[in-house]
């Protein structure tokens, strides 16, 4: 009996610890159990124009596109050096000398030069006139005979008046490019200086570079661009830069430079490309104009209507129409629909800030726009799900244009305000476009994202 009951609490035991060890692992198999991937969907959304733009972008870091190395254009003992790395000059600004004691008596030696070869010029003249007015009479018999000079002196005379007047020539020459130079080295343009390599007392010779000199207004960024882009890169083609420190700010820019030779790095083939970026001033400057020409229509009383409306509604006030109608005029400002930079009066460019460089390579402006996830492709056609008034769906044959990594251009099987549907995931957010604003989103300027 006792035997019986030993044994059912053995079984026990061994079926429960079965039971906790399934229990266990159940646990951990459910805890490392991925979750379920978001079911697909499709939704429907209007067909909107908008702008389109196909760019080519990459990194980079601003350099300064103007910096220029002054030199002495003449050897001597430096006096007097006016400036110190870092310091704002202005144009025709004295910034180094050299001791003038020593010029002097250079441009003093060239006078006496000079004067001693017009000296010896003027000799040279006068002997030849002299050899040339020479004859000889001799009488014989009833003949009086006259014979003219010697006509091998005169060939000598008339080469000493040519040698004469090459070294005059040389010695002006020589007393006019000396006058020319200046023991001084002044500012050629407005700029701030980035380094100094002499002071008071050194001893430089002809061409020392003294002082470097940098536009602080003038901007260039070096990018590589791969080379399967290369080919759509023109020279003098547009593009925009964006400061990433300053999000959301762009300026115009254009292309100055492609390199015929390529950067091979890892078997992967780039290009440099270098573009250089539109003055702060310049951009400030057509900021201003859009904001007086925004003044003048707001004072006229041409605001938009729908601006109007909701003014009449009580949707925004009075200031926030104008500020809103200063933003249209500024947009139109922009180079071929892109939105020009707010920049703050204060704000500067420097040296070495991260940029993110979008060439331009197409654009198209108030076309239909779709998603590229609504297109479909069976071979050579391209496809689009139409949603009909009556809730059925009508799979339909559309010609595309352009297209980037967001939106394409639809040039012909569809119209302006007809529904279709996109397939998207349920943890997809919703975009702009679906939204019902006229257009796609602001396009996004992403390191290493390329138009297609």
């Amino acid at each position: 009996m006792r035997m019986k009951v030993l044994m059912k609490k053995k079984v026990f035991r061994i079926t429960l610890i079965l039971v906790l060890c399934g229990v266990g692992a159940f646990l951990l198999i459910s805890a490392f159990k991925p979750e379920p991937v978001p079911v697909s969907e499709n939704k429907a959304i209007t067909v909107q124009r908008g702008d389109l733009t196909v760019d080519i972008t990459a990194s980079g870091n601003l350099a300064l596109s103007v910096e220029e190395e002054l030199a002495f254009e003449m050897a001597g003992t430096v006096e007097e050096v006016l400036v110190e790395e870092g310091d704002s000059v202005e144009q025709g600004q004295l910034l180094a000398k050299l001791d003038t004691s020593e010029w002097d008596d250079v441009l003093t030696a060239l006078e006496r030069d000079l004067l001693q070869a017009e000296i010896n010029l003027e000799n040279a003249e006068y002997a030849l006139d002299k050899a040339e007015e020479e004859t000889t009479t001799s009488i014989v018999g009833d003949i009086v005979v006259q014979e003219c000079a010697d006509s091998r002196e005169i060939d000598i005379k008339e080469l000493q008046v040519e040698l004469a007047q090459a070294r005059f020539d040389d010695d002006q020459k020589a007393l006019e490019e000396a006058l020319e130079k200046s023991p001084e080295i002044t500012a050629p343009f407005d700029g701030f200086i980035t380094k100094v390599n002499v002071e008071g007392g050194d001893e430089v010779l002809t061409g020392m570079v003294a002082v470097k000199l940098a536009d602080p207004n003038k901007f260039e960024a070096d990018i590589l661009v791969s080379e399967m882009d290369i080919l759509q890169v023109k020279l003098e083609g547009e593009a925009w830069v964006q400061v990433d420190a300053m999000q959301g700010m762009s300026l115009p820019a254009k292309i100055t430079h492609i390199s015929p030779t390529a950067t091979i790095q890892q078997g992967v083939v780039n290009y440099q490309v270098k573009v250089e970026v539109q003055s702060l001033e310049a951009v400030q400057q057509e900021q201003q104009e859009a904001r007086q020409k925004a003044m003048e229509k707001i004072s006229q009383g041409e605001l938009p209507e729908r601006l109007k409306q909701a003014i009449e509604e009580g949707e925004i006030t009075q200031e926030q129409a104008e500020e809103k109608m200063e933003q249209i005029q500024q947009k139109q400002v922009g180079q071929q629909g892109q939105k020009p930079a707010m920049i703050p009066e204060d704000f500067q460019l420097r040296e070495g800030l991260t940029v993110t460089v979008s060439i331009i390579v197409d654009e198209r402006h108030n076309v239909l726009l779709v998603p590229n996830s609504a297109i479909i492709t069976e071979g050579q056609q391209t496809y689009i799900q139409v949603l009909s008034p009556d809730g059925t769906i009508e799979q339909r044959a559309i010609t595309t244009g352009i297209s980037n990594w967001q939106y394409t251009e639809v040039t012909s099987g569809l119209s302006e305000a007809e529904e279709i549907i996109v397939p998207q995931s349920s943890a997809m957010p919703t975009s702009p476009i679906e939204e019902g604003e006229k257009g796609p989103p602001p396009r996004v300027m992403m390191p290493g994202m390329k138009g297609k």
